[in-house]
C-alpha cells in the first residue's frame, strides 16, 4: 500500500495516518474506487450561521453519486442486492433490485429530506446522458441520513441541479472523505462523522480481487464507541453537545448509516445480498448495537458480467441465441469475501471519524471532531498504538 493511502485529496489524514491497525489487504488507494471502474461524485453545500430559519438556513448539507460503472456504464445492469439491518430509513428502487437481482443506475446519497430532489436528479441525468436507456423506465437508488442536527433540513437547499452537479464530477481515484457530499452534516458515535471508504484485497488463487465498502455514517452513540478493539466511550465521554441536545429531542444514537459494497469479483445476485448483510458486523466492531432509530441499509454490487442481467425490452422472437450467462464465485469460497467486507466497513467507520473537523450548524450546534491525540494516546495505553 503506497502513502497517499494514508491521506485524502485535501491533505486529511486517515485512520492509518495514526498508527491505527487494521486487518486485512487494503487495495492501493484503500478506497470504494480500488474497484475499477467506480467513480464517486459529491456537491457539497455549506452556507450561513446563528439562528435556524426555515428554508434559509444554516445550511450542512450535500449530494454523494457513486456511478458503479463510471458515466459511460450507466444504464448497464450489473448483479446487486440490499439489506436493511435496519429500516427507520430510505434507499429508493430496492422494490425492483430485489426482483431482478441488476442495477442499472447511480447511487445517490443525501439528507432524509432530500431525496426527492436527487431522485429526479439523477432522472435529468440519465434522460441527457442515457436517451436510450431513459426512453424506457427508470427506478433510481437513492438514500439518506439525517442530519437535522446541523443543517435546516427542512429547507428546499438541495435542488435536482445538486444531485447532476455531483453525478458530472464523478471521478475515479483517491476521494474525499469526512464532512463532504452527502456527509457534511453526519455525525458518529456523536462526534463529526460523514463518508468513510476502503477496500480489501482478496487472493482467488489465480488473480486477485478487490472488495471495498463506502459509508455515509451517522449512527452510534458516545458511549459505544470502540476503536480497534478498544472501548473508547467512558475515555472520550466529555464534549459531548450533541447528546446534551439529543436528550430533549430523540435518543442518542438515532441516526442512521448508508453503506455501498462494490466488487469485482463476478457475484450472483444473491451473492452481492450477503455481502451487503456483512456491513453490519463491520459496524459492530466500532461500538453500535444498532439503535432503533438508525435507519442501517446497505446495498452491494458486483462490476462483474456486465450487462448480463439488462431488463431491457425484448425483441423480436427469442432464438438459440437469446441466452445470458454469468460466471460466478462458488457458494462455499465466499467466506474471505464476507471477511473483506467487514474489514473494510470497519475502516471506513474509523476513516470518516478520523478525516474530519468540529463543525458548527443551526442554532450554534457544534459536532466536535474525534480528537486525534486523544484517540492515540489511549491505544498507546493498550498497546494498539507503539513507538
Amino acid at each position: 500500500m503506497t502513502q497517499t493511502s494514508h491521506v485524502t485529496p485535501a491533505g486529511k489524514p486517515r485512520a492509518r495516518a495514526l498508527g491505527i491497525p487494521f486487518t486485512g489487504t487494503p487495495g492501493r488507494l484503500n478506497a470504494i474506487t480500488d474497484v475499477t471502474g467506480v467513480e464517486v461524485g459529491y456537491t457539497t453545500l455549506i452556507s450561513g450561521d446563528g439562528q435556524m430559519e426555515i428554508g434559509k438556513g444554516p445550511v450542512r448539507t450535500g449530494v454523494t453519486a457513486i456511478l458503479p460503472l463510471g458515466r459511460e456504464g450507466a444504464g448497464q445492469a450489473i448483479a446487486a442486492g440490499y439489506h436493511s439491518f435496519n429500516g427507520n430509513g430510505e434507499m429508493t428502487g430496492v422494490s425492483w433490485l430485489e426482483e431482478a437481482g441488476a442495477l442499472n443506475m447511480p447511487i445517490l446519497i443525501t439528507n432524509t429530506h432530500a431525496i426527492g430532489p436527487c431522485h429526479r436528479g439523477t432522472i435529468d441525468w440519465m434522460v441527457r446522458n442515457k436517451p436510450d436507456i431513459a426512453s424506457q423506465w427508470m427506478l433510481p437508488v437513492t438514500a439518506e441520513t439525517w442530519d437535522g442536527y446541523l443543517n435546516d433540513i427542512n429547507g428546499p437547499h438541495v435542488t435536482s441541479e445538486h444531485a447532476v452537479a455531483a453525478l458530472d464530477a464523478a471521478r475515479g481515484g483517491a476521494i474525499e472523505e469526512g464532512s463532504v457530499g452527502g456527509g457534511t452534516g453526519m455525525n458518529c458515535y456523536a462526534f463529526k462523522g460523514g463518508n468513510g471508504t476502503a477496500s480489501r484485497i482478496v487472493n482467488y488463487g489465480h488473480r486477485d480481487y478487490t472488495v471495498a465498502v463506502f459509508l455515509q455514517t451517522n449512527f452510534g452513540s458516545r458511549h459505544e464507541l470502540t476503536v480497534a478493539g478498544v472501548p473508547l466511550g467512558a475515555t472520550l465521554a466529555d464534549d459531548n453537545p450533541m447528546e446534551a441536545f439529543a436528550a430533549s429531542l430523540q435518543p442518542a444514537g438515532a441516526g442512521s448509516c448508508i453503506g455501498i459494497v462494490a466488487t469485482d469479483a463476478p457475484l450472483l445476485p444473491g451473492q452481492c445480498k450477503a455481502l451487503a448483510r456483512r456491513v453490519p458486523l463491520g459496524l459492530a466492531r466500532t461500538g453500535t448495537a444498532g439503535s432503533h432509530f438508525s435507519g442501517d441499509i446497505f446495498l452491494a454490487f458486483s462490476t462483474a458480467n456486465r450487462d448480463a442481467l439488462n431488463g431491457r425490452f425484448p425483441r423480436g422472437e427469442p432464438d438459440a441465441g437469446t441466452y445470458s450467462h454469468m460466471d460466478f464465485i462458488p457458494w462455499g469460497r465466499m467466506d474471505d469475501f464476507y471477511a473483506a467486507t467487514v474489514q473494510a466497513a470497519e475502516e471506513a467507520v474509523v476513516n470518516a471519524l478520523v478525516a474530519n473537523a468540529d463543525m458548527v450548524g443551526r442554532d450554534g450546534h457544534r459536532s466536535p471532531a474525534l480528537p486525534h491525540d486523544r484517540l492515540i494516546h489511549a491505544l498507546k495505553a493498550r498497546n494498539v498504538i507503539t513507538g
